[in-house]
């Protein structure tokens, strides 16, 4: 999967979606935001990603001291400075190196896992945008199930598991085509969810498409999925999860 061209499709999306949408429009998969700040959200954390990048931060860079984070008034200006963030992350990754060791979120990583990171934070905000205006949301089976085992990986970077010990939930992607990729197990642990590719009983298991599944398992909606077993322990995933 060539994460950088699909982080530069995927941002232009999301900046042609919402240029011209009304900016005043509330995104209630994000409460409190409109999309003129999910717009600026998307930009200024791309330049802080690209930042830590190009700096080689070894700790969390202040988001304040980024610069070029003043929001266009001017949309044609604001549709060029949101996708101006991602091409920042690539052209700092092609600078210092996709291998070269900077801080993230979840410890220290190659300056290339902010592609993937970025890459899907622009699909699921683009999902928001997408819910908040009455638009459609359509996203490749085989990104949406990228999306999943990328989320997977940040929740279990957590020292606390959304799962109870012991407890199992199993999701299956109903597309062609996917396979072993499109089916996840994750299981609590006391140090934590862990999680695996692979078909088995769960506790619970959740059925739908891999963009369906991406939706609901970031708690935008969960009216495209099917439950299976016990309720509760997907409820359970669902109330200490979180994902802005």
């Amino acid at each position: 999967m060539d994460y950088s061209a699909l982080l530069l499709s995927e941002n232009a999306a999301l900046a042609d979606l919402v240029h011209g949408a009304d900016h005043t429009v509330p995104v209630p998969t994000c409460p409190g935001w409109t999309i003129r700040k999910l717009a600026a959200h998307i930009a200024r954390g791309d330049r802080w990603a690209a930042t830590i990048i190009r700096t080689r931060a070894t700790e969390r860079v202040d988001p304040r001291t980024v610069p070029g984070g003043e929001q266009p008034a001017d949309l044609d200006a604001e549709r060029e400075w949101v996708r101006g963030g991602a091409q920042a992350i690539l052209d700092a990754v092609a600078e210092v190196g996709g291998g070269t060791e900077v801080w993230t979120f979840t410890g220290p990583k190659p300056a290339a896992w902010w592609i993937r990171r970025r890459l899907h934070e622009q699909t699921v905000h683009r999902a928001d945008a997408a819910l908040a205006l009455g638009r459609p949301f359509e996203i490749a089976p085989e990104l949406a199930a990228d999306g999943l085992s990328e989320w997977f990986d940040i929740v279990a970077s957590r020292p606390e598991s959304p799962l109870p010990d012991g407890a199992t939930l199993h999701l299956h992607a109903t597309d062609d085509g996917l396979g072993e990729d499109g089916e996840w197990v994750l299981r609590g642990t006391p140090s934590g969810v862990v999680w695996e590719h692979g078909h088995e009983k769960a506790d619970a298991a959740v059925r739908g498409t891999a963009a369906d599944l991406l939706l609901a398992a970031l708690r935008r909606t969960v009216d495209g999925v099917e439950v299976l077993g016990d309720a509760e322990v997907w409820k359970r995933w669902l109330d200490h999860t979180d994902f802005a």
